[in-house]
């Protein structure tokens, strides 16, 4: 009995308040989607549960209401304007527990994801994903869109034809994210951090131009490691230069250890058939205490400000959700328990021209705390590092003024004395 599905039969499975869950980024499943919208009057109250949409869709918007809605875990292009509007629902979370999130809160779980075509021994591989999809293999059914353009990897994302409930087949080129454009603000953020990396460190690095700048300045460093959640286009730019070669890693030896891929077509090729990259469990990846074991830990990430105490609000903008918690908070106490672990997180002084600093007294009203004051190591703009971890209240706030904008730092002095910070 062939387990290829024509459209009716696809939508046979789903029951009336189903919860479909989706991988993120090119884990989503166009042709499923696609099937799902098209007979979305068959459906009864079925949610799509998904971090980092890739496509807008006309059930995100709220024209399928009362039969396909979506939840949303972490705001995209595809969700944001959506939520604003209120056709989308935000749960926080942190990335490391999104498995065991979904498994307290969705009542009849089926995962929908794209995979690679079945090799000889009848496994697909879930290919630029294990996110949180992959611990749900051979706990739940499995509904896979197999695409040949999907890389085929290695990890704990390989799935077997008899734990699927059946597939369907749609070719089509995975989705790229071209590198963003780097700034002379960028490269000197990167210059004072990058300086403060070894050889043998091993590295996680967030999205964004700052930690791609990073990457550009360690070539010539040797034996680095990576264990990231995250895997870009820099990373393979690390390999070929010899930086990258995992070998004196304490977990996963030799090996660069990731939850997901997203980049350009030279990141797919790179991964296809490469048993040097180890796809795992964002349970896994994201773990602090797993994190931790990597002695030399450097994490590298982004926010968009940062109060005088050190809290960094990293998924909201100007007091408004723009995105959600990912993995940054996972990998911020991860590098707190190694024991020689290294957290950066970075962003531009200011905004709009210099117009507003980005280090302030409070964070904006309606902006959300994504790493606790408690975990927050380093903090990096263009003017240099405030290395924050052990130190008091008056110094952190000292430290964080002195690498504001020069034309904020009275403002702030000020500010921090009223207020008794300093």
């Amino acid at each position: 009995m062939t387990k290829l599905l024509h459209p009716l039969q696809f939508i046979d499975l789903l029951d009336k308040g189903s919860d479909i869950i989706i991988p993120l980024s090119n884990g989503e499943p166009h042709g499923i989607l696609d099937l799902l919208e098209a007979h979305y009057e068959k459906l009864d109250n079925v949610k799509v549960h998904q971090m980092l949409t890739l496509h807008e869709r006309d059930y995100i918007n709220g024209k399928m209401k009362g039969h396909l809605s979506h939840i949303s875990y972490f705001l995209s292009g595809a969700t944001r304007k959506a939520y604003w509007e209120g056709h989308v629902e935000l749960i926080p979370n942190r990335f490391q527990e999104m498995y065991q999130l979904l498994r307290k809160t969705v009542k009849k779980p089926i995962v929908m994801a794209v995979a690679s075509p079945m090799d000889e021994h009848g496994y697909f591989s879930l290919g630029t994903q294990a996110d949180y999809a992959a611990e749900f293999i051979g706990k739940v059914p499995f509904v896979l869109e197999v695409n040949r353009y999907m890389p085929r990897t290695f990890g704990k994302n390989q799935i077997h034809i008899s734990q699927i409930a059946g597939f369907i087949e749609n070719d089509l080129p995975l989705t790229e994210e071209k590198s963003p454009v780097i700034t002379e603000k960028d490269l000197k953020i990167a210059e004072y951090v990058s300086e403060d990396i070894q050889d043998g460190d091993t590295l996680q690095i967030g999205i964004g131009a700052i930690p791609n700048a990073v990457m550009r300045q360690l070539k010539n460093r040797r034996h680095l490691g990576v264990h990231t959640e995250m895997l870009t286009d820099s990373i393979v730019d690390l390999v070929e230069a010899g930086a990258v070669d995992g070998m004196r890693k304490g977990t996963h030896q030799g090996k660069i250890v990731t939850t997901f891929a997203f980049g350009t077509q030279r990141l797919y090729d790179f991964i296809h058939n490469n048993p040097s990259v180890e796809f795992l469990p964002v349970s896994v990846v994201n773990d602090p205490y797993e994190v931790a074991k990597e002695k030399n830990m450097v994490s590298i990430n982004a926010t968009t400000e940062v109060d005088l105490y050190g809290q960094c609000a990293s998924e909201t903008v100007a007091g408004k959700y723009f995105s959600s918690t990912g993995g940054q908070a996972d990998f911020a106490r991860g590098v707190r328990l190694a024991e020689n672990g290294k957290g950066y997180i970075c962003m531009h002084s200011t905004v709009k021209g210099d117009a507003i600093s980005r280090i302030k007294l409070n964070l904006s009203i309606g902006s959300v705390v994504t790493t606790s004051k408690n975990d927050v190591d380093n903090v990096v703009t263009e003017y240099g590092i405030a290395r924050l971890h052990g130190k008091s209240v008056s110094e952190r706030a000292k430290a964080l003024i002195g690498i504001a904008h020069p034309k904020f730092r009275e403002e702030l002095k000020h500010e921090a004395k009223e207020f008794g910070l300093i």
